[in-house]
């Protein structure tokens, strides 16, 4: 879907991304990478289909694809729809030479994560005036081994049911106004054993994926 908006609001957060000084190795920062506003130039120009009809007429008389007009243009990816359950997958691994090697690094991640830095000012789901789109974390996964073999382990906060959540995923909207963190007891899973750790047990694993549901 091609939208024209205006210019100076475009690139526009919920919230100014600019204060974030987002940490190395956090959560935050790879959103902050992952949503950063880029410049195409050379041979990444956009084709502009605006720009080929001022230089060569109606569409239809482009005959060549040498008469396409390609123009410098920015490229920012940004959230327009804030989802009811929030899905982060982190990319543990990188390339070495011919190969592919694990990223065991820790990156931070918080029990509560603000959206908003990452959201076009215009986010369909949040209503107006809202500054803060925050989720609260319900799931890890953490992976152990290499790029060939290892073993998957899960933390889950059993909590009670979360009905501005539902609220959400049913009509589309929530009255929600929480801002800490759902209430509840974290457990360790592998395989058939589970028990009971702290938070800080679980902020302090080697995330892989990472579940939020939304507060507000």
């Amino acid at each position: 879907e091609v939208t024209r908006d205006d210019p100076d609001t475009a690139f526009c957060t919920l919230a100014n991304r600019e204060e974030l000084n987002p940490e190395e190795d956090s959560i935050h920062h790879c959103l902050y990478q992952f949503t950063r506003n880029e410049t195409l130039t050379e041979t990444n120009k956009l084709l502009c289909d605006v720009c080929t009809q001022r230089h060569c007429g109606p569409k239809n008389n482009v005959k060549s694809e040498k008469k396409y007009v390609y123009t410098n243009a920015k490229k920012q990816m940004l959230i327009s729809l804030a989802p009811p359950i929030l899905t982060l997958h982190l990319k543990r691994f990188q390339q070495a030479g011919f190969n592919l090697q694990k990223v065991n690094r820790h990156i931070k991640f918080p029990e509560v994560i603000d959206l908003a830095p990452f959201c076009t000012a215009k986010c369909k789901n949040v209503a107006e005036g809202n500054t803060k789109v925050l989720y609260s974390l319900y799931g890890v996964v953490e992976h152990s081994g290499t790029m060939r073999s290892g073993h998957y382990t899960a933390y889950v906060k059993m909590r009670a049911m979360n009905n501005h959540l539902s609220d959400l995923v049913l009509r589309g909207k929530s009255q929600a106004s929480e801002t800490e963190p759902v209430k509840g007891q974290w457990f360790h899973i592998s395989d058939t054993h589970v028990q009971p750790v702290s938070v800080s047990k679980v902020l302090s694993s080697q995330a892989y994926l990472l579940f939020y549901e939304r507060l507000l």
